[in-house]
């Protein structure tokens, strides 16, 4: 059986480091998203608040308290429809790009599993032939296996992204409808 050389299992260290670097840098880059998307938020918050504890302090009577409130709930419920928004497009790009990741790693180990099989298959000793053959069928069952369950997670997620959109636009709906 073939055993690999040193500059081949260094090599597929650097390629996992390589890919760790990677993942970790898609990670790092969705924080900071976050964060600046939270510190965006924090400070439009702050302003609409101050904006409405100004008008509600210069108001003169009841009725222009309750207009206030109305006033104030709709930009409120505006902005956190945006926030959801941006904070799904943060957690599906990240997302998005660890299947990227995930999808280049799953080629190079099927490339690298067929290539193995087809030295294995030529070096076998007579009799094993057979064995072999019957292990790379169940591998590559596998790798059909995992296409199939990757396909279908994509599906599931443009369903959830779909109706994602729809429950946001009706929930916008009737804010604005409540606040009119």
């Amino acid at each position: 059986m073939n055993e690999w050389s040193p500059a081949q299992i260094r090599e597929a260290q650097m390629a996992g480091l390589k890919a760790f670097e990677g993942l970790t840098g898609k990670a790092l880059e969705g924080f900071q998203r976050l964060l600046d998307l939270n510190a965006q938020t924090m400070k439009s918050t702050l302003a609409l608040a101050r904006d409405s504890a100004e008008k509600a302090l210069s108001g003169k009577d009841s009725q222009g308290f309750t207009n206030l409130q109305a006033e104030f709930i709709q930009p409120a419920a505006d902005n956190l429809l945006a926030y959801q928004r941006q904070l799904y497009d943060i957690m599906s790009a990240t997302r998005a790009e660890f299947e990227k990741v995930a999808e280049a790693q799953y080629a190079a180990s099927k490339l690298e599993w067929q290539s193995l099989f087809d030295k294995m298959l030529s070096n076998a000793p007579s009799g094993l032939e057979g064995q072999l053959a019957a292990w790379q069928q169940v591998v590559g069952a596998t790798h059909t296996f995992y296409e199939t369950v990757q396909s279908t997670a994509r599906q599931v997620t443009q369903v959830a992204e779909s109706s994602f959109e729809s429950a946001a636009n009706e929930a916008s709906k009737g804010v604005r409808q409540r606040a009119k």
